[in-house]
């Protein structure tokens, strides 16, 4: 495992921009980094990824040096191990409604001491080839791995301190479209209750020394909350996508 560069750009102070991706293809991954896109989040939440497509867009992201986030759609320790090995350096986890479950995350994706995540000479070791062997590689592994879990429903809200004090936890990501949801405002995450509480919520986190994330889908959005301290931005591939397909036909049209 390299050294993830991600990781520390964030925790040095820098804001960085990225987009969640439900396409599968490597070209993807290439186009966001040559575009100037810091990090790519492949979503294995709402779309079909699995380990096996998942490892040669790690490749991608390894080759055009752009920083590669899996969402895993289940906080299980041997799904999440399958994308683990296959080259998963940073992961963000949806549904973390508890202090047990940010602790069972954490327990996952960190080997021993720290975790218990199950040791294999995998394309994550280099197949156990790298200089030291498997013990240097789990040093170095415990050390570059990234956590992110979000935040999302009344529930998490309701035990937020305490999944907040669960070492080894990078950041916390607030979902509005969730948050929305359980405020019974679903699809409005620009009304006022919705940004009030992401609001909330990253101060008490920032107060927690650990790195606040969200969407923000305009340049209003990214000034507002990066006023705020936000250091992990994103939008969506196929807003992206969409938006860039109206506006060439909205000129072209014209």
């Amino acid at each position: 495992m390299k050294k993830n560069d991600f990781k520390e750009r964030l925790h040095t102070g820098e804001v960085l921009f990225g987009a969640f991706s439900t396409i599968s293809h490597p070209a993807i991954v290439e186009i966001m980094a040559l575009a100037g896109m810091d990090f790519v989040i492949l979503d294995g939440e709402h779309s079909s990824l699995t380990p096996e497509s998942a490892e040669n867009l790690y490749r991608a992201a390894e080759l055009r040096g752009i920083g590669c986030v899996t969402r895993i759609g289940e906080n299980n320790q041997q799904h999440m191990q399958k994308f683990l090995d296959s080259g998963a350096g940073s992961v963000l986890i949806p549904l973390v409604n508890s202090r047990e479950e940010a602790e069972r995350v954490v327990d996952a994706v960190k080997y021993g001491p720290i975790g218990s995540r199950g040791l294999a000479a995998s394309r994550a070791s280099d197949w156990g080839l790298i200089p030291g062997g498997l013990p240097e590689y789990v040093k170095h592994a415990n050390e570059e791995t990234f956590i992110a879990v979000q935040v999302e429903t009344f529930e998490a809200v309701e035990n937020f301190d305490h999944i907040l004090a669960v070492e080894h936890i990078d950041m916390i990501f607030f979902g509005p479209s969730d948050l929305s949801s359980s405020l019974g405002l679903p699809g409005q995450t620009t009304h006022p209750k919705v940004v009030t509480l992401i609001e909330d919520l990253g101060r008490r986190t920032k107060k927690a020394d650990k790195l606040t994330g969200t969407i923000a889908r305009d340049g209003q959005q990214v000034k507002h909350w990066r006023g705020l301290g936000f250091q992990f931005l994103c939008t969506g591939v196929n807003n992206l996508f969409a938006n860039g397909i109206a506006s060439y036909l909205k000129e072209a049209k014209s």
